[in-house]
């Protein structure tokens, strides 16, 4: 059985192709071609034996043949032996491009900066500052009595002593954001310089050139629909080279163009690939088949709060598991509101679970961004969940999410919604009018604490508001309800969550029940579209793909030179 894959250029940096083909070695060059295949390269193709072989071996592999000779072909390829995996020869990529940004490429990229830490690490005066910007990070308490035993020039006993005296008072967040932004203006200039001349780089550009290849159907396989969405379907689907799992969303192009919502689609999907929290869902992947443009998002297996509310017995959470979401969701409206973008669709069905019990907000087709020093408007969202200044088409910035959040706290701890009650239909016009004019009751469910922290969130005026006095976030997590609360831990990811999905249940509607969408008549699509469509579907996304790859069992063997 025989098989037809691209080999794209792959560049030394002498000579524009290397033959691989010549090596003299057809049975690498096969499990080579496999690789690629996998990642779904295009262009001219080369007839190759079908074979059997372990992909995250292969990637391994691939970074790992010499391609040096003084020909500039290979002379010689073959099979690492296992203790010699871990010796890695260069090859660059001269045709790959990228932005010389020091934050970008050593500070955010995963891959990225592991190759500058390596290379900082050949380097004592460098491997010092990496040390401590790496205790800052894993441990704040003791970097004070760290860098007094191991002196680090770049920062000054002056500062050092500043900082024990402020750990003495209160160990916050930015308690050595001046020593840490030293060190990154220290490592920015001439380190950083020497960096992007180093075989580290080159390194690097290895793996942006395997991230920049293209992204079709066949880089995943898919699996059964979880639910639907305001386009098209959701279902699960997975890393063909990797073997990790996603949730691809569908939209249907007809649809789109049915429903003029181009504007819409492409705007949900810059906002994924701008925001990278651990409280809101990452893009990972956006491409294109015939009919629908696909955005592969990260999988959450717990299904959504709305089902979780009420098909998981009585009505409702316990206040303090309602709390602990709610924490969260502060956390996550914090960081879309740092990159200046309000929700506006904050509802139980747009949050969900993951495998460990916490929770990611999802579905950004209404998010917006605010322009530094604007107000916007726009009267969009659910109703019964929009605020009173959306419902009277007035001006805003970030007031509408934290009144949705007030709903939603109000409606895990009491069941229902504070406007509206589950099953009894009421014109939109009544639920507006009491969005705008009645107060909330409360239950005997609610603490004093709970309620307080409610009747703050959901006061009729903004600028009363919780959240809307000019500390944003911070003014919300300093009501004494989250005093149980520890936020620099539930950021970093070391909170326990006061539920824990069983990996064994299905936390959604069964496929029959989920409701099928009707073919679209009357809509042709043109090739004019197609320059929509190439905005939406870019292929990888770097921080979620390069994350993904590190997550590979023996992907470490390619980041160690000789």
């Amino acid at each position: 059985m025989s098989c037809s894959v691209n080999l794209k250029q792959i560049c030394c940096s002498r000579y524009q192709y290397l033959p691989l083909q010549n090596s003299g070695c057809p049975l690498i060059c096969t499990q080579l071609l496999c690789i690629f295949f996998e990642f779904g390269l295009k262009g001219k193709a080369l007839p190759i034996l079908g074979c059997a072989f372990n992909i995250f071996r292969m990637l391994s592999i691939v970074l790992s043949i010499s391609l040096w000779s003084t020909n500039g072909f290979v002379s010689s390829v073959s099979f690492p032996k296992r203790e010699e995996e871990r010796k890695v020869h260069c090859v660059s990529c001269c045709c790959i491009s990228t932005e010389k940004d020091y934050n970008s490429l050593c500070e955010r990229q995963p891959i990225g900066r592991l190759q500058f830490r390596q290379f900082c690490d050949t380097r004592p005066e460098l491997r010092r500052c990496v040390k401590f910007l790496d205790v800052v990070v894993r441990s704040r308490p003791l970097i004070v009595l760290h860098f007094k035993e191991d002196n680090v020039p770049e920062v000054t006993e002056e500062m050092v002593t500043k900082c024990a005296e402020r750990l003495q008072q209160e160990a916050c967040k930015e308690l050595f954001m001046e020593c840490t932004k030293l060190i990154h203006d220290f490592l920015s200039m001439a380190p950083f310089a020497d960096y992007l001349d180093s075989m580290y780089y080159s390194r690097f550009l290895q793996w942006k050139w395997l991230e920049r290849q293209p992204v079709t159907k066949n880089t995943f396989r898919q699996y059964r629909v979880l639910g639907k969405g305001g386009f098209g379907e959701v279902c699960a689907c997975q890393v063909r080279a990797t073997g990790k799992m996603y949730a691809c969303k569908k939209l249907e192009k007809k649809r789109i163009k049915k429903r003029k919502g181009e504007s819409m689609a492409l705007n949900e999907k810059q906002i994924l690939e701008k925001v990278n929290s651990l409280f809101v869902v990452s893009l990972a992947y956006a491409y294109e088949t015939k009919d629908a443009l696909c955005l592969v998002l990260t999988l959450m297996n717990g299904g959504d709060l709305k089902f979780h509310i009420y098909h998981m017995g009585e009505a409702g959470f316990d206040e303090k598991r309602a709390v602990f979401y709610a924490a969260e969701i502060c956390c996550g409206l914090e960081d879309l509101h740092c990159e200046r973008i309000v929700y506006r669709d904050l509802k139980p069905e747009n949050i969900l679970l993951d495998d460990h019990g916490h929770i990611r907000i999802s579905d950004l087709g209404l998010a917006v961004h605010v322009p530094e020093g604007q107000t916007i408007k726009g009267r969009v969202g659910t109703v019964g969940y929009m605020a009173p200044e959306v419902v009277k088409n007035e001006r805003y910035t970030f007031s509408p999410d934290w009144w949705a959040l007030g709903c939603l706290l109000y409606e895990m701890i009491q069941g229902q919604s504070p406007f509206q009650q589950r099953k009894k239909k009421i014109k939109r016009e009544e639920v507006e009018r009491l969005v705008k004019e009645v107060e909330e009751e409360y239950s005997s469910k609610f603490s004093e604490d709970a309620k307080s922290l409610c009747k703050m969130l959901l006061a009729k005026d903004p600028n009363e508001r919780l959240g809307c006095q000019g500390d944003g976030a911070t003014e919300v997590k300093a009501h004494p309800i989250f005093r149980s609360i520890n936020f620099k831990r539930l950021a970093a990811g070391m909170l326990e969550a006061p539920f824990i999905p069983d990996p064994q249940a299905i936390y959604c509607k069964d496929v029959l029940d989920i409701e099928q969408f009707s073919t679209v008549k009357g809509v042709e699509l043109e090739p004019k579209d197609d320059s929509f469509y190439s905005k939406v579907s870019t292929g990888s996304v770097p921080i979620p793909w390069q994350n993904e790859v590190r997550s590979l069992p023996r992907i470490t063997s390619v980041n160690v030179l000789p």
